[in-house]
């Protein structure tokens, strides 16, 4: 089943009709779905698909040999090329007389078994670009090595390349299409607790429950989601116990780096180095109130949803979760979820206004959005605002999400009205989101006051 990544194809579908050499680099955390777009896109094109393993130099050359013979002969090859320079020459020949398309799935893993390999590519395009229609595709799932060793400025190959994709989970919208027959609400719960990524989308039923969907996956020894995370950081990174260590830390409310670095027992200067590892692998974000740049006022969280729900249930329920007491482990979830899924709804929200935007449909036509938080000089108390965005510096908008039962009062409209006064815009547009709608006092102050759109959450699941 292939949902969505219209956007990708559409841009991939437009340089394949260009009739001439294109080096297009893809890459993105595992289980985003590269392999399943590149699928697509070569469905019905002559096309060389090879994917790497992490093996010798050797053994990759025998599998990319066997994918190019079988390509021309149409039939299963024993013989080998004697170098991959030997093996590429081939191919770039055989695309000087039509379309075809090459595809290193995995390229990491060759490139690091064959040192010679990117050098080797580029002697290659520089000679074969202004002759050869190949649609060279690179892809990877190792974030660091295709940033540093193949887009980086001093990458061999940097400056070759005439496109470049980063794979990113699906949003919400676009997520709610592996879950027709949820409800609603359990729509956003779904994507609360395994976000985006379609291979995690996967593993969930949408003929179950939310509840069953969670003892069948999260409080399941052997369902594959189980040990997922763990895993991830092990291909990943070195020293995953540290690793480890500061996501449950950020996980369960230490978002500040001095508070994670007592809770996990490192230095504030090594924490650092790990927690940009994190950031840069899309696990982690960093945040400073909007429209600030104080490093002071840093805070980190878990950016991705599976991880996050992961390392907020797991780790604490192991023991009784590997002794099989399923139902024990739910019931001291349950009790957190309503909690959990705020941040959730407050993400769900921020993609809501981009798409307003997008669509030229939002009251405030920002240029960015995020969080607030910070002190209320009047009252010496603590302040959050939900989001808070700016077109100009006259013009901003202000947001509250809420992700209860009870329906949102004129209480929430009044308490977010006083907080934007701690900022001097002269126009200000509010927004409420509320899960389950408004009492009648906070629809008849929004009408007189003009300002306000109120947004229920079943417009915008769509």
């Amino acid at each position: 089943m292939f949902i969505g990544r219209e956007k990708e194809l559409g841009n991939l579908n437009k340089l394949y009709t260009s009739d001439k050499f294109e080096f297009v680099v893809i890459y993105g955390r595992r289980r985003v779905g590269k392999t399943a777009i590149i699928n697509e896109f070569t469905k019905e094109k002559p096309a060389i698909c090879f994917t790497g393993v992490e093996t010798n130099e050797k053994q990759n050359l025998e599998n990319f040999s066997k994918c190019i013979l079988e390509f021309v002969t149409k039939k299963p090859a024993n013989t080998s090329f004697d170098s991959f320079q030997t093996a590429l020459e081939f191919v770039f020949d055989l695309a000087e007389e039509e379309r075809i398309v090459l595809v290193i799935d995995e390229y990491p893993y060759v490139a690091r078994a064959s040192k010679s390999l990117a050098s080797t590519l580029q002697l290659l395009i520089d000679k074969y670009k202004d002759t050869s229609k190949l649609f060279l595709v690179l892809c990877g799932s190792s974030m660091s090595y295709m940033e540093d060793q193949v887009l980086a400025y001093k990458a061999p190959l940097y400056g070759r390349r005439t496109a470049q994709f980063k794979v990113q989970p699906f949003e919400f919208q676009e997520s709610c299409k592996y879950f027709s027959q949820l409800s609603d609400e359990d729509k956003a719960l779904a994507y609360g607790i395994v976000g985006g990524t379609p291979q995690y989308l996967l593993q969930l039923n949408d003929k179950l429950s939310i509840e069953d969907n969670i003892k069948n996956t999260y409080l399941n020894p052997a369902s594959s989601i189980y040990e997922e995370p763990q895993n991830l950081l092990k291909q990943e990174v070195r020293e995953p116990a540290i690793y480890n260590a500061i996501i449950v830390a950020i996980a369960t409310g230490y978002s500040k780096m001095s508070e994670i670095s007592t809770k996990v027992g490192e230095d504030t200067s090594v924490c650092a180095i790990y927690i940009k590892n994190l950031v840069s692998l899309g696990i982690v974000k960093k945040e400073t109130p909007f429209g600030e740049d104080s490093t002071r006022k840093t805070i980190y969280s878990i950016e991705d949803n599976m991880f996050r729900f992961w390392y907020r249930f797991v780790p604490e329920n192991t023991s009784i979760i590997s002794r099989g007491a399923t139902e024990l482990a739910y019931s001291r979830i349950k009790p957190n979820l309503s909690d959990y899924m705020g941040a959730v709804f407050e993400e769900i929200c921020k993609q809501y206004l981009w798409s307003l935007l997008l669509a030229g449909k939002c009251a405030i036509d920002f240029t960015d959005i995020g969080r607030w938080w910070g002190t209320n000089s009047r009252t010496r108390q603590q302040v959050e605002i939900d989001i808070m965005g700016t077109a100009d510096k006259n013009t901003a908008l202000f947001g509250e999400c809420k992700w209860t039962n009870e329906k949102v009062d004129l209480g929430v409209l009044e308490g977010l009205v006083e907080r934007s006064q701690l900022f001097h815009y002269k126009n200000k547009h509010y927004y409420l989101f509320a899960k389950n709608g408004f009492t009648k006092g906070c629809l008849d102050k929004a009408d007189e006051m003009g300002n306000v759109t109120l947004v229920n959450y079943e417009d915008m699941v769509g």
